[in-house]
């Protein structure tokens, strides 16, 4: 019998895995407005006012359990962010990456996205607090 080396990032790979289920699994379980040791925002118990990620965990506990209309309610641009965000894990894992989805990664990922994705957070920061 022969003995294959594993190799270091095969073994990350799969810890980050494990930990990812784990959280899934905790955040479906359990709703974060129901027990403590989930985190709170340091930003709205210092200030009083809601961040941009203020809610994600409740939103994502809804997204779990199916209800994406309570998770909108809670944090709209997570629930808007996941797709984009799992949209952006593909094109980074898929080698090769095709020339039509490197122009895509360019144009939904480039500078100028970045820019745009930077405005849209900070006008829902200040949309929020003031509705």
């Amino acid at each position: 019998m022969v003995l294959q080396a594993v190799s270091s990032k095969k073994i990350l790979f799969s810890g980050l895995a494990l930990l990812v289920v784990a959280l899934l699994y905790l955040y479906k379980t359990y709703n974060p407005l129901e027990v403590s040791f989930f985190p709170k925002c340091p930003f709205h118990a210092l200030t009083g006012l809601l961040c941009p990620g203020c809610g994600s965990q409740r939103a994502l506990h809804h997204v779990l359990n199916g209800s994406l209309s309570a998770a909108f309610r809670e944090n709209a641009l997570l629930l808007i962010a996941i797709p984009y965000m799992g949209f952006g894990m593909y094109l980074d894992y898929r080698k090769p990456l095709p020339q039509k989805l490197a122009r895509h990664r360019k144009t939904f990922f480039g500078l100028t996205a970045i820019k745009i994705i930077l405005a849209i957070v900070i006008s829902f920061w200040i949309i929020r607090n003031l509705i």
